[in-house]
């Protein structure tokens, strides 16, 4: 059954300005000779209109590394999808910004590495903060959905308040302030960036407060570090059940890492049809239902809200895919994850920051 809010992920490149320390990107990128080319990625838009799928994120990498990126945006609004731009901000002017707006674009998140200037340009690797706060400016003046992503870690606890007033001076409905998730290379970097129990708890009481003071003025979401939830997320809505994602060169995924999961095979639109795919693949198939569930999963009355948990979490954390992901309180294998926050809890408060050269970082693609 096709669900009425299917979502198609399109992760157009893997090339990208930014070489953030906590990357979601698969640390093997695919080349850029290997990206589907703008006649594919325009058939598979009206495949995705034809399945029912309602909106399209493009993102990378950085999609605006893309040429065809206004050709893109035209080719899937005249599919009839709601077009948001998940992007960084570089490279962009005011003339690419007015020529993607004229082809269609809906929506546009930017993404940003902190508050202040000089760690956020640290953390992501170049100097990109000052443009941020331009296309920001740019925005105010133009017609468009805007949302801003913040990415937390334990580094830039400090500037919430700081956070928070970029979004409230800016055109934005919506900001999301979404901890690191700890996938690619934010699993590497995990020791550097997870935030001690202190700090999540004061950034609880922050957001509850900043809720109430702009409820109905700025939605605001908080998403936490799954290491400290008392019961896992329904990662991605659960496995191949609201989403799909594209690679560059085509492949479909359930969600953004499932491609660490040994043994799973992803079929290409290249060779198949995105109904097919959704419908009959392997790898969507594999954790559907329940029939996969481990105890306590299977026997268990949240089984329907979380699915489980992450299936990706699961595998790096307890190295079998089908297990209850290791963050949930239930779980036989939590004292995993709890092993991983008494290590950050051993570290004196005072030395809680990231110093980005201790960091592992991806090379440009």
């Amino acid at each position: 059954m096709i669900p009425c809010d299917l979502a198609l992920i399109a992760e157009l490149t893997h090339r990208c300005p930014l070489h953030c320390v906590y990357c979601s990107n698969p640390q093997e990128l695919a080349a850029r000779t290997n990206e589907l080319p703008t006649d594919a990625w325009s058939r598979v838009f009206r495949e995705a209109a034809e399945l029912g799928v309602m909106q399209l994120d493009l993102t990378g990498g950085e999609p605006l590394a893309r040429p065809d990126l206004s050709a893109l945006v035209q080719s899937a609004r005249d599919a009839g999808l709601y077009v948001s731009l998940i992007t960084s901000g570089l490279p962009l002017d005011e003339k690419r910004l007015d020529e993607l707006l004229a082809a269609g674009l809906d929506h546009l998140q930017l993404s940003f590495q902190g508050a202040r200037e000089q760690s956020a340009n640290e953390i992501c690797g170049t100097k990109a903060h000052a443009q941020k706060l331009r296309v920001l400016d740019w925005l105010k003046s133009r017609r468009v959905g805007v949302t801003l992503n913040f990415v937390l870690h334990r580094g830039n606890l400090d500037q919430l308040d700081e956070m928070l007033s970029i979004a409230e001076s800016s055109s934005a409905s919506r900001v999301e302030f979404a901890h690191v998730q700890y996938y690619g290379w934010a699993l590497r970097n995990r020791g550097n960036l997870l935030p001690t129990r202190e700090q999540l708890m004061h950034s609880l009481d922050f957001f509850k407060n900043a809720q109430d003071r702009l409820l109905g003025k700025l939605r605001i979401e908080y998403v936490v570090p799954d290491y400290y939830a008392k019961f896992p997320k329904a990662c991605m809505g659960g496995w191949a059940r609201k989403a799909m994602l594209l690679t560059p060169s085509g492949e479909a995924l359930p969600c953004h890492a499932a491609a660490v999961i040994p043994r799973l095979r992803f079929e290409n639109v290249m060779e198949k049809s995105l109904r097919e795919i959704w419908e009959s693949s392997d790898a969507f198939q594999k954790f559907r239902g329940e029939d996969w569930m481990q105890e306590p999963c299977k026997s268990c009355d949240r089984r329907t809200q979380d699915f489980g948990g992450c299936r990706c979490q699961a595998f790096l954390l307890a190295g079998d895919a089908s297990a209850t992901d290791p963050v949930c309180s239930l779980s036989p294998l939590r004292s995993k994850v709890d092993a991983v926050l008494a290590e950050v809890a051993a570290i004196p408060a005072a030395n809680a920051v990231v110093e980005p050269s201790w960091l592992y970082r991806p090379n440009p693609a």
